[in-house]
């Protein structure tokens, strides 16, 4: 069996990899090509694009791209046509995966396409629902998006998040603030300055995580001089291990701080037009994937102007002297997450397509 793979950023890179290693694991003999990164490409998927070359940030050098992306998916529809490819994995990356999604179904409606991890839509445009329907297995990581979709008249594949497989609950912690200010440039140089604040000013230990070493670059200050923030390489699991709270940037990470089970303010800072399309046109409730999870604010989350040093000791006050309600409210995060054998179910579930559904 082929099968075709396409997605566009880190994070769907990595999720694609857990599953083509289940797949694989299933049966050795499926042949995977398409568009990945680093973690599918060490896995043996051929590797027709490189997500490293989709890289998009911006409004306007996304509409230098679309021409490019254009072309791309009509090489990849001749790929899929010439190599007689029989399914097509989607992962996340709605801006690009949605139109590849209309355009296969236009040209080969025989192949069959599973569309794992689809975009937010039930933050972000709704009106794509019409393109994701087109999808025959639409395959989700989130219990509340099962709901969701079917008051589209959508049936979602869920069996539980992936996320609950890699990360362990850690019961025991050390002392120190963990402080993850997020791997985009944005995000290191709005939000590092107002961590780096909190350091200067407090008598705690902290613990400093970089995504890697070229995140450096966007750093304004010398950290050695100070004496209770340490920098880390650990891995993720390492630096929670040895932390009783952290400060982290709105985004994936702060659903894995809830599995592992350790207390989080979220934080983010935004521009103004962007603050305003979130609370005027999309009406978010809340941001951050713990607290969308249980659909209430088991991590304080702490955006724009209101991300100072004052308001996140406040919040970090709260949580640590009501830690038992705290570490109640992130297990509720872990339960409504958990399933067994997660990945391989999906990939069971790909491998047996709808011939046999």
């Amino acid at each position: 069996m082929k099968i075709f793979v396409s997605t566009g950023e880190v994070s769907g890179d990595l999720h694609l990899s857990y599953l083509i290693k289940n797949i694989l694991s299933i049966d050795s003999t499926v042949e995977f090509y398409g568009v990945v990164g680093e973690h599918c490409k060490a896995l043996g998927v051929e590797s027709i694009l490189d997500i490293k070359d989709l890289a998009i940030m911006g409004f306007f050098e996304a509409l230098k791209k679309y021409k490019f992306l254009k072309q791309k998916a009509y090489e990849y529809l001749d790929f899929i046509k010439e190599n007689k490819i029989e399914k097509v994995i989607l992962v996340d990356y709605g801006g690009f995966n949605l139109e590849f999604l209309k355009l296969l179904k236009e040209h080969l409606p025989e192949v069959e396409v599973f569309y794992y991890i689809p975009p937010k839509l039930w933050i972000w445009g709704k009106k794509r629902i019409k393109k994701l329907r087109l999808a025959d297995h639409i395959m989700v990581i989130f219990p509340w998006e099962v709901e969701f979709y079917k008051r589209y008249g959508i049936e979602a594949i869920y069996y539980g998040n992936p996320f609950i497989e890699k990360y362990p609950f850690i019961e025991e912690r050390g002392d120190k603030i963990l402080l993850l200010p997020g791997s985009r440039k944005q995000e290191v140089t709005s939000l590092l300055p107002v961590m780096i604040d909190l350091v200067k000013n407090s008598d705690e230990k902290f613990l400093l995580k970089l995504p890697d070493k070229k995140t450096f670059k966007w750093v304004e200050f010398d950290l050695s001089q100070f004496s209770n923030l340490e920098i880390s390489e650990d891995s993720l699991e390492e630096c929670v291990k040895r932390s009783k709270i952290a400060i982290a940037a709105s985004g994936t990470v702060t659903l894995e701080l809830a599995i592992m089970g350790l207390p989080a303010i979220v934080v983010y800072k935004t521009s103004l037009l962007n603050y305003l399309i979130g609370k005027y046109l999309l009406k978010i409730k809340y941001i951050s994937l713990p607290n969308l999870t249980e659909n209430k604010e088991v991590y304080p989350e702490l955006i724009g102007k209101d991300f100072t040093k004052e308001k996140v000791l406040e919040k970090m006050e709260y949580m640590l002297d009501n830690i038992n309600e705290t570490k109640s409210n992130i297990n509720d995060i872990r339960k409504k997450l958990y399933g067994e054998n997660i990945t391989r179910s999906y990939g069971k579930y790909i491998l047996k397509g709808k011939k046999d559904v």
